[in-house]
C-alpha cells in the first residue's frame, strides 16, 4: 500500500503555566499567548487563555501554583516561524488596581518529549521621573498595548525594561510527519513502537 507525502506536519504542545516566583509580589494571575509565522494554524485547543488568581503560601517555599492547562495543536508546512508562548503576570497595586508584574516568552520546545522552561520576566520602566512619579500616583505603569510585541525582536530594544519574576512552564511535546517531510528534530527512539506505528513522535527527553 502506497503512503501519501504529507503536506504538512503537526506540532502538539501540551503542558502547564506550573507557577511563577515574584517574591515582591502576591495575588497574581497570567495570561498566555502563542505567537507564530505566517505558515502556521492551530487546529485544535486554545491559543490563549487566562489562570486563576493565586497567593503565596509557607508550605510552597513562596511560590504561586497555577497548574494551568496548555493544550495546542498546531500544523505547518515550514519550520520557519516555529510557535513562541508569551506570559504576562498581573495583580494589585497599592490602590488596588491590575498592573502589569512582568512579561516574558520562551519558543515551544523543538524535540519531542518532556521539558520545563522558566522565563525570566521583565516590566517596561518609565523614560524619565515625572512619568515615574505620575504613574505612581495615577495607579498606572507602562504597558505594552499587545503582550506578543515581547515575542517579536523589532522596537523592543527601544525600551527600557526592568526585570523582575520567573514563571515555570512544563511542556509534553509531540510532532507528526516532520521527518517525512525532511526535517529531523532529534532522534528516534526505535523501541518505543508504539510511536513508530502511530507516526508521533513521542521520544522522552531525559
Amino acid at each position: 500500500m502506497a503512503t501519501s507525502n504529507p503536506s504538512v506536519f503537526l506540532l502538539t504542545v501540551n503542558g502547564q503555566i506550573e507557577g511563577a516566583n515574584f517574591p515582591e509580589y502576591d495575588d497574581l494571575y497570567c495570561k498566555y499567548c502563542f505567537v507564530y509565522g505566517h505558515d502556521w494554524a492551530p487546529t485544535t485547543g486554545l491559543e490563549e487563555g487566562i489562570t486563576q488568581i493565586t497567593r503565596k503560601n509557607s508550605q510552597s517555599s513562596h511560590r504561586l501554583i497555577w497548574n494551568f492547562p496548555l493544550e495546542t495543536t498546531f500544523k505547518s508546512t515550514n519550520p520557519s516561524g516555529w510557535p513562541q508562548l508569551v506570559v504576562s503576570v498581573y495583580g494589585p497595586d497599592v490602590f488596588g488596581n491590575d498592573v502589569v508584574r512582568g512579561y516574558g516568552a520562551t519558543h515551544v520546545p523543538f524535540t519531542p518529549g518532556q521539558h520545563t522552561r522558566t522565563i525570566p520576566m521583565f516590566v517596561p520602566e518609565p523614560t524619565w521621573r515625572l512619568q515615574k512619579f505620575t504613574g505612581w500616583l495615577l495607579g498606572r505603569r507602562p504597558e505594552y498595548t499587545d503582550p506578543k510585541v515581547v515575542a517579536q525582536g523589532e522596537g523592543r530594544e527601544v525600551t527600557r525594561v526592568r526585570s523582575q519574576g520567573f514563571v515555570t512552564v512544563s511542556f509534553h511535546i509531540l510532532t507528526k510527519d516532520m521527518k517525512k517531510m525532511g526535517y529531523d528534530i532529534g532522534p528516534s527512539s526505535p523501541a518505543n513502537s508504539a510511536s513508530v506505528t502511530s507516526g508521533w513522535s513521542t521520544e522522552e527527553q531525559q
